[in-house]
């Protein structure tokens, strides 16, 4: 007879087998990006944020930032870790009141592990105290925290937060916002919603914003300086807040002859899309060097590039369009840039239409006709352009073709019915052009496949007979296109987002 020895150490290994639940064998780290094929690391997994409580200190002078962010979350999986993206230095964090130890990790990446393991569906409130100089930070060797004379900004796409707090940084996971700020007397605090309150001490200034609709990450901003505030309400009742850096120069004039028709817009876009989504309405024109606009959420920013060459109606209706398509209803992954971008510009074809300044079709045989067949335009698939070409032209250009074509399509009553209903049928969510397309059917009675796919799928120049049944190609393959008269407007806002 052989006896079997066990070693001390083994007997006690099994005890603790047979210690601790069946069901802590299912506690594993939450994924450290989102699950976005164009950004793998961008976003985490096992959590969903539903509020930031942002509560920061900034000196414009150094460019120090420090703050204190308080997330209200939900696990969606048995977590024993998970990831923040961020790029501050941390120096403590708190789970639902517990110290957690944390690390750092990859470009971004911030992972917490919790005293104790969270099941799925805890409610969980972490606090991160952090400090730093954001200017000095860098991730795939770019920053979009944006120093200015006076200040900074954060504004960038399709990342900016992980310069100034610490998130789950994927459209995906939208929440509401409370943004807290102190600068010295004299600078200026803004950012997204309406200002609660201000109040001042010992030679500082608090701002209080809040943003009480689901908001994107990369639709946070933060502006600091020194800036000229005006306010107003629409025709609509939506309060409108517009700021100007006072060092604008020779652009202050045109910045402000663009960006004070807000009020306008918001309530000229409102007939197409539907009431304004938002409690206010606005932007900002910082004096940075950047060059493009970003559809902030209810507080644009622009750069006073866009008015270099005078006042530009155009960059402003993009922007505000964006309201409704991109941040009201936002994209399900970055692939779906086209409901975006495709939409924004086409908002910008309706004004010229509005302006008496060429109308949508014409504007749409215009960009027919001035890419030939070989132009590599047509090679870019505005419904999944690839991470490198998702702020291509084509995304904007053949995207607005595309809507064009639906509209031709399916005829005018049926296409501004969509127009209005798809904000109100994803208000305040996420969706993709699928579930557009699918939207768009159940309107219209109408399968779309083969449009959608010939104009937002096909790296090719629609053929001809495709294009006149949409109405898009010339009269005559040999007639020069004629310009419209609104076109250099709105090619001057091909940089924007």
């Amino acid at each position: 007879m052989h006896r079997r020895i066990i070693a001390p150490g083994a007997l006690a290994a099994a005890s603790l087998m047979l210690a601790i639940p069946a069901s802590a064998a299912s506690y594993s780290p939450g994924a450290p990006g989102i699950g976005d094929p164009y950004y793998p690391a961008y976003g985490n997994g096992g959590y969903d944020v539903s509020h930031y409580d942002l509560r920061l200190q900034y000196q414009p002078a150094t460019d120090e930032l420090a703050g204190t962010a308080t997330i209200l979350a939900k696990t969606t999986q048995d977590l024993s870790r998970f990831n923040l993206d961020f790029l501050l230095d941390v120096s403590e964090i708190r789970v639902n009141g517990a110290k957690a130890t944390f690390a750092t990790s990859g470009q971004h990446e911030l992972e917490i592990t919790p005293k104790t393991p969270l099941p799925r569906g805890t409610p969980i409130t972490v606090v991160v105290r952090y400090s730093g100089v954001p200017s000095t930070k860098s991730a795939y060797g770019f920053t979009t925290w944006h120093r200015t004379p006076d200040g900074a900004v954060a504004a960038d796409e399709p990342e900016s937060a992980w310069w100034w707090f610490p998130s789950n940084d994927h459209p995906s996971d939208k929440a509401t916002y409370d943004v807290s700020v102190a600068v010295p007397n004299g600078t200026q605090a803004i950012s997204n919603g309406t200002l609660q309150s201000t109040s001042s001490q010992l030679g500082w200034t608090r701002y209080n914003w809040r943003q009480n609709k689901p908001q994107a990450t990369y639709l946070a901003t933060l502006a600091l300086g020194r800036f000229d505030i005006t306010t107003s309400t629409s025709d609509g009742g939506v309060p409108v807040i517009n700021a100007y850096s006072k060092d604008l120069g020779d652009n202050d004039g045109s910045a402000r002859a663009s960006v004070e028709r807000t009020g306008e817009i918001v309530d000229w876009l409102s007939g197409y899309f539907g009431p304004y989504p938002f409690s206010s309405a606005g932007g900002y024109v910082p004096n940075t060097t950047t060059g493009y606009a970003l559809e902030t959420q209810t507080r644009v920013y622009y750069s006073q590039r866009q008015f270099a060459n005078g006042a530009n109606t155009s960059v402003v209706v993009h922007e505000l369009a964006h309201q409704w398509y991109g941040d009201d209803v936002s994209l399900k992954g970055w692939k779906d840039i086209w409901i975006n971008e495709g939409f924004a510009r086409y908002a910008q074809w309706l004004w010229s239409e509005h302006e008496g300044e060429g109308t949508a079709q014409q504007l749409a045989d215009y960009v027919y006709a001035s890419h030939p067949a070989d132009d590599t335009f047509w090679t870019v698939a505005p419904g999944d352009p690839g991470p490198e070409d998702q702020f291509a032209l084509a995304v904007y250009d053949r995207g607005a073709l595309a809507i064009q074509a639906l509209r031709n399509e399916v005829g005018d009553e049926a296409f501004f019915a969509i127009l209005k209903g798809w904000p109100k049928e994803h208000a305040y969510g996420n969706a993709s052009v699928a579930d557009f397309r699918a939207y768009a059917e159940q309107v219209s009675g109408k399968s779309l496949s083969a449009l959608f796919d010939t104009w937002l799928f096909q790296p090719t120049k629609p053929a001809a007979p495709a294009a006149r049944s949409a109405s898009i190609a010339r009269a005559s393959s040999d007639a020069a296109p004629v310009q419209p008269k609104s076109w250099k407007k709105i090619a001057a806002t091909n940089d924007v987002h």
